[in-house]
């Protein structure tokens, strides 16, 4: 088993989301906080080829990314500045390099294939729609069907947990059903001064770990390793953060054969997993 490096992404901005599309595009937002700047960017999956790059909005900074579809990212703007409700669908088409249609008005729910639901806050309550992704046309008033929408979400979510995902869970003592992984998870305190937990995800034979080592100034040093659990050999070892005194996480994931590995708050690598 091997991990080989595709490619990086390091603007030296902090990195927001990371977003892998099931058409082998990836899209990713950058914020910069005190400049109030937003960038947003998307390349090919395989190959890290920039198809968007450094796109603002109009509002450079009170925008955010609701969902990835196909070639459609649909952006929101916020009720007010520093307020975290959303209010707004843009409809953003990666390919055009355009808005192709938005309403200020509704406020994003979630999408299942080519249908948005979205939803109008009224005085009495919600007032729920359906909606072409694609055109922004008003396909069914739903109005207040709290059920039919309940339903439609759990539809959306289960959508989402077979998408290929996989996300590191924290370490418990024989948390792992692999005897092999927990014996290499425990055999890290015999050869690291650990402060904190330890982040993993096995996928097949492959156990990937994130922790904090305690290093010689007192700060900490948070190390990524992977190990090929049928040769027992380390197969990539890296300081994915150097003397911080943060404890940092969800720092990689797992999409179907990529591993997605965040150095820092800026850079972006992505290695192929190849069994």
């Amino acid at each position: 088993m091997k991990l080989k490096k595709n490619y990086r992404f390091d603007n030296k901005r902090p990195i927001w989301r990371i977003i892998p599309t099931d058409n082998g595009k990836l899209v990713i937002e950058e914020r910069e906080p005190e400049k109030k700047q937003a960038y947003f960017h998307c390349l090919t999956l395989d190959s890290g080829k920039k198809i968007l790059y450094n796109f603002q909005l109009d509002d450079k900074f009170w925008v955010g990314i609701e969902a990835v579809q196909g070639d459609t990212i649909i952006f929101h703007k916020f009720a007010k500045p520093d307020m975290p409700k959303h209010r707004g669908i843009f409809a953003f088409d990666i390919m055009k390099k355009e808005i192709i249609w938005q309403n200020p008005e509704l406020i994003f729910l979630f999408v299942i294939k080519e249908k948005l639901y979205a939803f109008k806050e009224k005085f009495e309550g919600r007032y729920y729609y359906s909606i072409n992704l694609l055109k922004g046309e008003i396909i069914e008033e739903i109005g207040e069907n709290y059920d039919l929408i309940n339903s439609l979400r759990n539809e959306a979510l289960m959508g989402e947990d077979n998408k290929g995902y996989l996300f590191p869970d924290v370490f418990e003592a024989d948390s792992v059903a692999d005897n092999r992984a927990n014996e290499v998870i425990k055999s890290l305190k015999n050869d690291f001064v650990i402060s904190g937990k330890v982040e993993y995800l096995l996928k097949n034979k492959l156990l990937m770990m994130s922790f904090h080592e305690v290093n010689s100034k007192g700060t900490l040093n948070n190390l990524f390793k992977a190990v090929d659990l049928s040769t027992g050999k380390y197969i990539l070892e890296e300081v994915i953060n150097k003397e911080t005194g943060l404890f940092l996480t969800d720092s990689f994931f797992v999409k179907n054969d990529l591993l997605f590995l965040l150095f820092g708050k800026t850079r972006l690598v992505i290695y192929k997993i190849i069994n």
